[in-house]
């Protein structure tokens, strides 16, 4: 979710939309052009890219009107443009015309920090726009675009739609509107599951949930999915580890209600639940040969061996073993 300043004015004299994720830079520019059109319906709209705004180019966009019309002026990659442009944009930050809003997109970062500094410095309205890398981030952000139209979904659904349509938050979005769209009253896992399940079934925590449940057979079927569609193998990896350890984890715990784990042990309360009804059958050396496994796949993954497939089938079959290694004690 893109997060602004406390001066919250699409129509400030500039916005400085800072980060890496292109649907929420794309966002705050969409935000301020309708804002703009929204005052007036014929504004005009320039939406330029660093080799197009050369020196002396801005001074012509901002240049007062015999009509004085609205005009919103974009620049993307700002961290890009030239030293002398970068002195242009700079001398208009200092006085900007009536009229007109310049919305800045910049990556952050090193490169073009001086004109970084100086809109922050002039007051510019902030929208911050970081890439969403970790997986709790891209949940609240399916959360909050549910909420944002006023629609409830559970905390599985939300999961569930994260697990199916992975990283992209364009796929994200959509998915949510197509919900919002098809569905009324309130999303469940079951529904995601209906219009998602080819994705689900392909996704790496489906793989996990069925390895550390001891379905040695479907995590294999899972797997095989995954890696035909496409599924980067570290990914898999990544969600072995995570389910392995969430039993781990919570086996150690002091029992208690879902919300009070949760908090000790950083973890929803719908998952606590998941992950204490996945454990029934494992053992503490059972953990110990499964996160084996998996630091053994990750190696392999990784380079240490030559069939990342095989690797990877060797952990799900000694996970799911491990998951039934009390039934054999």
């Amino acid at each position: 979710m893109a997060r602004k300043t406390a001066n919250d004015d699409p129509l400030a004299p500039v916005t400085l939309a800072v980060g890496q994720e292109e649907l929420l830079l794309d966002r705050a520019v969409q935000e301020v052009v309708a804002a703009a059109k929204a005052s007036d319906a014929d504004t005009d709209v320039r939406d330029l890219s660093p080799d197009q705004l050369q020196p002396g180019t801005l001074a012509e966009l901002t240049s007062p009107s015999l009509f004085a019309e609205r005009k919103v002026v974009v620049v993307r990659n700002a961290q890009d443009l030239s030293a002398d442009t970068i002195k242009d944009v700079k001398a208009y930050l200092g006085a900007p015309a009536e009229e007109i809003t310049l919305v800045l997109l910049h990556a952050g970062g090193a490169k073009g920090k001086g004109l970084l500094d100086a809109a922050r410095k002039a007051g510019a309205r902030e929208v911050a726009c970081p890439k969403m890398t970790k997986p709790a981030d891209r949940l609240a952000f399916v959360r909050q675009e549910f909420r944002a139209v006023g629609r409830s979904a559970t905390a599985e659904a939300c999961q569930a739609l994260v697990d199916a349509i992975g990283s992209d938050l364009r796929e994200l979005a959509s998915a949510v509107s197509q919900l919002v769209a098809d569905v009324e009253g309130t999303i469940d896992e079951a529904i995601v599951g209906r219009y998602y399940t080819g994705r689900a079934e392909a996704s790496s925590f489906t793989v996990a949930d069925r390895a550390v449940e001891g379905r040695a057979a479907e995590a294999l079927e899972a797997l095989r999915w995954s890696l035909a569609t496409g599924v980067a193998p570290v990914l898999i990896t990544s969600a072995l580890a995570q389910g392995v350890r969430a039993i781990g984890k919570l086996s150690s715990a002091r029992g208690g209600r879902p919300a009070d784990l949760a908090r000790e042990l950083g973890m929803p309360p719908w998952k606590i639940d998941r992950v204490r009804q996945q454990m029934r059958g494992w053992t503490p050396d059972g953990v110990a040969v499964a996160l084996r496994a998996v630091a053994e796949a990750d190696a392999g993954v990784k380079g240490g061996g030559d069939d990342p497939g095989y690797a990877l089938e060797k952990a799900v079959v000694t996970i799911a073993r491990a998951a039934r290694s009390r039934g054999r004690g």
